[in-house]
């Protein structure tokens, strides 16, 4: 009895013995446990999920196809870049045809990130005629051959990133096999940073990338594995599950450091790309999106899905091209290589329509990117793109989804009430600001209390004003005003009491 009750005293004082977490002045998310202590009443993690937009580009040139997809884009500047795989897949009775066309990397580009055009570039030479968006051919690259089909560019925002290497992509290398590294000065003109592959132990059949983790200084990687296939180049079997290995590198060159990605709570599951970067307003935490890929029984649910026709001839092709759907995930992490994966679709397939509920829906472009919200004097905006029509005519579709900036996952609570006790931590700043939405009868009360859980003087419950609206980032306020300065340095806890409200992230700030 005596040590059942010391094991359980020691439990209850294990989190105040802990060091407290130091995060300074920068904006956390709900998207993991990393903060949070206690959840209390009805409260709980909720995930969100992105709203349907418009249309906003159709791969419909005859260089690309109905097998267009694996977009990357990124804002540059004023200017937004997209790149993406250009292919052709075309479905008859019994036959799909995958050789119409060489698979291109292709290049698009936006001021607003809604609105994008093709530039006619004149590279490179497709039926006789350069005028077109290709940017990587088919073809040889120095002694390379790389496969335009299944890019992954980002701009590379290292310090120590030379001129003509101030965009860098990964593309999958016809042969040997393996992953090329290339590097550009414009993101249009390509070159390889080397002969040969930079890794080559893997699957590589999917969007493989790589970037700049400024956090943490250094390059990390994300690519196709198969859970069971050896690590050796030549006795590679793609067996078992479809999953991601990450690594890292000081040069883009040489890489290091690999390990299989692994999930807190999840169960194995096919997983066809990662989407794996920092998160622009949170670059400590990384974000991925990747799609699910689940092969379903056939029945009158298969039958009853949209393009039944289409479906059934791919079937008889191969079945898994009729039989697999796709959808989109979330996970995130905080060391890169162990991710929180939520479990439920963070973008399913949504209302039957044509172009949907296949194999190649809702694969979500690398990565979100910031966009104006279409309500006049409302705040920016996440936008998030992902593919459509797949398999079908002669086009693929990018649809565009929006969400609120940090709205991934938020702490939620109904009218009945709920709360949130975070770990201590030290923080840096003057004032307290929230990312939160509420009800018009709903809010948020906020207390500051001592590593213990004792309430600071003046940050009690009860100084608290409560905090109604829907705000990207509102000053918390207490009687006294909203300074917290004299908390600087301080091992603290937040207390966050919701009625019918939602917490999406917080940070202290001077500003």
């Amino acid at each position: 009895m005596k040590l059942t009750l010391l094991a359980l005293l020691l439990s209850l004082s294990a989190s105040v013995a802990a060091d407290p977490l130091q995060i300074g002045s920068r904006r956390e998310l709900f998207v993991d446990d990393y903060l949070i202590d206690k959840l209390v009443g009805d409260a709980e993690q909720r995930l969100h999920h992105p709203q349907p937009q418009e249309i906003v580009m159709l791969h419909d040139a005859p260089w690309e196809g109905s097998g267009s997809g694996y977009h990357s884009m990124f804002q540059d500047g004023d200017l937004y870049r997209m790149y993406y795989k250009a292919w052709q897949l075309t479905v008859t009775p019994g036959k799909v045809s995958t050789n119409e066309h060489p698979l291109f990397c292709c290049y698009a580009e936006s001021d607003d990130g809604i609105h994008w055009r093709k530039p006619e570039l004149g590279l490179h030479e497709f039926k006789g005629s350069k005028a077109n968006n290709i940017v990587i051919p088919d073809g040889m690259m120095g002694k390379t051959k790389p496969d335009g089909g299944h890019p992954a560019v980002f701009k590379d925002e290292n310090p120590a990133a030379t001129a003509d290497a101030k965009y860098k992509a990964l593309v999958r290398s016809h042969t040997p096999k393996g992953l090329l590294a290339l590097k550009s000065p414009d993101g249009v003109h390509w070159s390889p940073m080397s002969d040969t592959p930079v890794i080559t132990a893997g699957a590589f059949d999917s969007q493989n990338l790589a970037f700049w983790d400024a956090e943490r200084g250094e390059y990390r990687a994300y690519w196709r594995i198969f859970t069971g296939g050896v690590t050796d180049e030549k006795n590679w079997k793609p067996s078992g599950f479809r999953a991601i290995r990450t690594a890292t590198s000081k040069d883009f060159l040489h890489w290091e450091n690999q390990a299989d990605v692994t999930y807190e709570d999840s169960p194995v599951e096919h997983l066809y790309t990662n989407q794996v970067k920092p998160y622009h307003r949170a670059p400590h935490v990384l974000i991925g999106f990747p799609t699910r890929y689940v092969e379903r029984a056939p029945g009158a649910s298969m039958k009853a899905l949209p393009e039944a026709e289409n479906r059934e001839w791919r079937t008889k092709t191969t079945p898994r091209y009729g039989n697999a759907i796709t959808e989109g995930l979330f996970m995130s992490s905080r060391d890169g290589v162990k991710f929180k994966r939520w479990n439920e679709a963070f973008l399913p397939p949504g209302i039957e329509r044509g172009g949907t509920w296949n194999y190649g829906h809702q694969y979500i472009a690398w990565h979100p990117v910031e966009t104006k919200s279409a309500m006049p004097g409302a705040p920016n905006e996440l936008s998030l793109y992902a593919t459509e029509s797949y398999w079908t005519g002669t086009s693929s579709a990018l649809r565009r989804y929006t969400l609120r900036l940090d709205g991934f996952v938020s702490i939620h609570a109904p009218m009945k009430g709920g709360e949130i006790i975070t770990k201590p931590f030290h923080f840096k700043g003057s004032k307290l600001t929230l990312n939160f939405a509420s009800s018009a009868a709903g809010g948020i009360e906020v207390e500051i209390q001592d590593a213990e859980g004792k309430a600071a003087p003046g940050f009690t419950l009860t100084d608290a004003e409560a905090q109604f609206g829907d705000s990207i980032e509102r000053v918390v306020t207490w009687k006294s005003g909203a300074d917290v300065s004299a908390l600087t340095g301080k091992p603290v806890r937040l207390r966050f009491v919701l009625k019918d409200a939602d917490l999406y992230s917080f940070r202290f700030t001077d500003n």
